[in-house]
């Protein structure tokens, strides 16, 4: 059970019944070699955990003293699957030193001793301080070898070649309406320029976020606004422009299909690394290409269904 309590527990531990001193606890743990010693362990004899005492309160105790006078009832415990990081929080904020590991049934399967639960608070913190940072998948992306940054970068970019394709054979069905006015080919590589910039952006926005682990969804809504500000703003921006080669019609289209293709952009820039991330895969590698083709599809059919209701 990788990661889980389970995985860091050991059981060469000293382990008595309730009813023995400590006396003869002691005597006991004389030319003995456990995992860790900085706890003893109380048991049942269906081995049961019912308590916990420290070395130093079991050394310092009178020898005739009965083990179930000094231990801690109700000591740190852990499931066997609990995420070894919530483990190890729980020791500390209980105030031990060893953390037991305990079935649903009560029965004892070891114990998490410190110098375990130490590394695994160090491990926890240095990830979450390389994700806050945004440096653990880009470290990981960095020392890759080439075989690996091949396979993880090339299945993307053949989905772009296919939709280039597609691309290519919608254009190719409009042919006779850009042959009957060649004005319309003049503005769609800019509307599909313009769409890409505007989804690059805020997937780097939203790739940033997912790094340190904020939601998607507080960024929704303050994206998609955002998207559809700046379609706004382009559009009224380009049509001036547009309008200077003559034709009224072509320049409604340019406007209208950069309008709606910039507001899409950004719903297709959150969802995709948002997605992505879900499915455990990098969102750096696969949402620029895959948003790319998709974004460009669309602008492109809505350019071009624009263009059959204007010229």
């Amino acid at each position: 059970m990788p990661n889980t309590a389970l995985e860091h527990a050991v059981t060469r531990i000293p382990a008595f019944a309730p009813e023995v001193s400590a006396g003869q606890a002691r005597e006991r743990l004389l030319g003995e070699r456990f995992d860790s010693a900085s706890d003893v362990v109380i048991l049942d004899a269906d081995s049961r955990l019912l308590g916990m005492i420290p070395i130093e309160r079991l050394l310092a105790a009178p020898y005739d003293t009965p083990l179930s006078e000094l231990a801690d009832t109700d000591p740190p415990v852990a499931l066997p699957g609990v995420d070894q990081e919530v483990a190890a929080w729980h020791a500390v904020q209980h105030g031990e030193s060893s953390l037991a590991v305990v079935g649903e049934d009560g029965r004892f399967h070891g114990l998490v001793p410190r110098r375990r639960l130490l590394r695994v608070l160090l491990e926890e913190h240095d990830e979450d301080m390389a994700r806050l940072g945004g440096s653990l998948k880009a470290k990981t992306a960095a020392e890759e070898s080439v075989r690996r940054r091949f396979l993880h970068r090339i299945p993307w970019l053949l989905i772009g070649l296919a939709g280039a394709m597609l691309s290519a054979g919608i254009v190719a069905s409009f042919e006779e309406r850009l042959s009957a006015n060649v004005t319309l080919a003049f503005f769609l590589p800019g509307v599909i320029y313009l769409a890409d910039a505007v989804g690059t952006q805020t997937e780097a926005v939203v790739v940033r976020a997912l790094s340190v682990g904020v939601s998607v969804r507080r960024l929704a809504r303050g994206e998609a606004i955002t998207g559809l500000v700046i379609g706004l703003a382009m559009a009224a921006a380009f049509l001036p422009f547009a309008l200077l080669y003559g034709d009224p019609g072509v320049a409604m289209t340019a406007a209208i299909a950069l309008f709606a293709a910039c507001s899409v952009a950004s719903l297709l820039a959150m969802t995709l690394p948002w997605l992505l991330n879900r499915l455990g895969r990098d969102p750096a590698f696969g949402s620029g290409p895959l948003a790319t083709v998709i974004q460009d599809l669309v602008s492109i059919t809505v350019y071009l269904l624009t263009a059959l209701a204007f010229t």
